[in-house]
């Protein structure tokens, strides 16, 4: 099944509009989850919204939005009144600007969308949008309306397909100041600059995603399948942290060990590769799709890219 989009209007570029749908690019649906439970029965809790002074439980129907100038003091904003105030990002991406990719601060980045055309028509402007801003190298920053608030985006192309990024307001992004004031001004000397140096081309490789294992997913699937299974639990041992003292001896012993697998002939061990590689639940939790099951269902690198 096709997914459900997050949201549908139209991408603007001055005159040139097409129909757009915006869809999340991340999911956190296949980590293990729980509920809460009642030691005493084994039943799930259940939450209920409750007026706070009488106790009694509200419907749905008679919930309304309110914002608090004082306490017990609120004022009511009804939906229909929300909808009054609704601005153009509500139904249009409107690209206000380009930008270089370097000058947007990765604290200013919250989460990333796949954005596709919508429908049969509009494909052709889409693809002047995406070229456009492909070739000049830039990334396009427009507005949109998600959950009732609107937000920056930063669009780049990505394969046939554009990549929106909802981007912060700088009232949301802390100072660094406050808590960077205290650190202290430290002299690094060339020689211990120089071993760190030797260190990181050691370690010097290309960031590959798929190479990365959630480990404490893992664990997560290790603990719940020995439940199951009826074993007993043991504490792993836990590693004991390590008091630097003299940190040029510690910079020195750092470039041995990163060394010695090289001098020795082994290869050093490569992460397997998540896809393949998640352990798999002894039984499938409702809901949860074995690991294997869902990596045979990925499409393979090369094929064509869909939106998700």
């Amino acid at each position: 099944m096709a997914p459900r989009a997050n949201w549908k209007g139209f991408l603007r570029l001055s005159l040139v509009t097409c129909p757009v749908a915006l869809y999340p690019a991340t999911s956190e649906s296949e980590k293990i989850s729980f509920n809460q439970l009642n030691r005493q029965t084994g039943h799930r809790i259940k939450y209920l919204k409750v007026d706070a002074d009488t106790g009694d439980e509200v419907p749905n129907e008679d919930i309304v939005k309110g914002f608090q100038l004082e306490k017990d003091q609120f004022i009511e904003v009804t939906r229909e009144e929300l909808e009054e105030i609704a601005l153009e990002s509500t139904r249009t991406i409107e690209i206000d600007e380009f930008v270089d990719r370097t000058d947007i601060d990765p604290r200013y980045l919250i989460r990333p969308y796949y954005l596709r055309p919508d429908g049969k028509v509009g494909h052709d402007a889409f693809a002047v949008i995406r070229e456009t801003i492909r070739e000049m190298d830039k990334v396009a920053i427009g507005r949109v309306v998600l959950t009732n608030r609107e937000h920056i985006i930063a669009l780049e192309p990505m394969d046939k397909g554009l990549v929106g990024t909802l981007l912060r307001y700088p009232y949301e992004v802390r100072s660094e100041q406050e808590y960077f004031d205290e650190i202290q001004d430290v002299k690094v000397t060339k020689d211990m600059l120089d071993l760190a140096k030797h260190i990181v081309n050691q370690k010097a490789g290309r960031f590959e995603p798929e190479k990365f294992e959630d480990h404490y997913e893992t664990a997560l699937i290790d603990l719940i399948n020995q439940k199951r299974a009826g074993k007993p639990i043991t504490p792993k041992s836990k590693p004991a942290a390590g008091n630097v003292v003299d940190l040029m001896e510690a910079l020195r012993r750092s470039v041995g060990q990163e060394a010695a697998p090289a001098k020795a002939g082994k290869p050093t061990k490569k992460p397997r590769k998540a896809a393949a590689g998640q352990k798999e639940m002894l039984m499938p939790i409702a809901g949860k799709k074995p690991a294997r099951e869902a990596a045979a269902k990925k499409p393979a690198a090369g094929a064509r890219r869909k939106s998700a």
